[in-house]
């Protein structure tokens, strides 16, 4: 699945049109969801003085479950309806764009699953509390970029222990999140990614950025200046990989089922460009 960057630079709009031609795959007209479900949690691990909340739209395709993470409440409860039965080809073109987003993933899932194959690496989070778990993700997620201590990440999508993974290796990072409001060390969160781009060495982002629309900027700035952009993704697991040497150099892939779902142990799949440190 690993790529080159050539004189094709793939968009999300690209890939997506892809998939709806039938060129990556079986033809999505052909293919229909069985199931639609929502997940939505509250947290706030042991020892934290904040928590968050997350919602998550999952489609089940055959064997492949693909998701999308909306901002809690903003998914209208039609949107489940409209998903279940529905064939492939129809909700890529749906109005929604979380809808698009997990359909895509549910079919790329379906066509190139996170296997050894397909480039994928696969890292073990062992079984713990949600903030052991969180921890264990933070540092797969993190060991991907390429940086000597000193640093500056923008991080997009604000997880605490991904700033606690950061500031274990002493680098620095610059917050950012739509919500704003503070991390956990008072620090303040931005809320425009793009603005804060320039001043930052790397880019650490969440798969969410693809349901939100705010993605492409930020690709489009890591491949213009030769910047690592590492995404971490719950959202778009199998959607990011194909970005791979299109201006993102490597992906910490999270399918369904989630690490805070479960106590018990899981696995996480690491993508790196060709070319890139830790690349096989």
């Amino acid at each position: 699945m690993t790529s080159t960057t050539s004189a094709f630079t793939r968009t999300y709009d690209t890939l997506l049109a892809q998939a709806r031609a039938g060129e990556l795959g079986p033809d999505p007209a052909a293919l229909r969801i069985a199931v639609a479900f929502t997940t939505r949690q509250a947290v706030r691990h042991d020892g934290r003085g904040s928590g968050y909340r997350n919602e998550v739209l999952s489609l089940r395709l055959a064997e492949a479950v693909g998701s999308c993470a909306v901002e809690p409440g903003a998914l209208p409860d039609s949107a489940v309806e409209d998903c279940v039965g529905a064939d492939v080809a129809r909700l890529l073109e749906h109005p929604l764009a979380p809808v698009r987003v997990a359909a895509l993933d549910a079919y790329l899932m379906h066509v190139t699953p996170h296997i050894e194959d397909h480039g994928a690496r696969p890292v073990r989070l062992p079984a713990g509390t949600s903030l052991e778990k969180s921890r264990a993700r933070a540092r797969a997620v993190v060991e991907l970029l390429d940086l000597p201590p000193g640093a500056t990440v923008l991080v997009v999508g604000v997880v605490n222990s991904l700033l606690e993974a950061l500031r274990s290796r002493q680098l620095a990072y610059v917050p950012c999140d739509l919500k704003g409001g503070l991390t956990e060390w008072g620090e303040t969160v931005v809320t425009d990614a793009p603005a804060q781009a320039d001043r930052c060495d790397a880019l650490l982002v969440s798969g969410m950025t693809l349901g939100n629309g705010t993605f492409e900027p930020l690709r489009e700035h890591a491949l213009r200046e030769g910047k690592q952009l590492v995404m971490f993704a719950q959202t778009g697991s199998a959607v990011l990989p194909r970005f791979l040497g299109h201006g993102v150099s490597a992906v910490c892939a999270e399918p369904y089922p989630f690490f805070w779902l479960d106590g018990g142990s899981g696995t996480v799949h690491r993508y790196r460009a060709r070319g890139t440190a830790g690349a096989r």
